[in-house]
């Protein structure tokens, strides 16, 4: 994805509101908002918002992994297999 065709000055936004929010819906892509030509800001429709932090949050999940298989905080699958199993049999 290329951001550099999109961006938009701060009058534009203003302007076009509409057409922008439809634009941000259809297209899936942010949009950067500047002011006296430096970025300020960066619009982007709900789906792709909610893409986005279910990425992150997917992403913090595998690093919270990581950091227990970096301190030893793991046991090997064939005893949670066993564990639950016992637990199935005596319910």
């Amino acid at each position: 994805m290329r951001y550099s065709s999109q961006f938009k000055p701060i009058s534009y936004l203003k302007a076009s509101t509409a057409d922008v929010l439809a634009d941000l819906t259809e297209r899936r892509e942010p949009l950067v908002i500047t002011l006296n030509g430096e970025a300020k800001a960066v619009l982007q429709g709900v789906a792709t918002f909610e893409q986005t932090q279910e990425t992150l949050a997917l992403l913090k999940i595998l690093a919270l992994g990581n950091q227990d298989v970096a301190a030893g905080k793991t046991k090997p699958a064939t005893d949670i297999v066993a564990r639950l199993r016992a637990k199935r049999a005596s319910t």
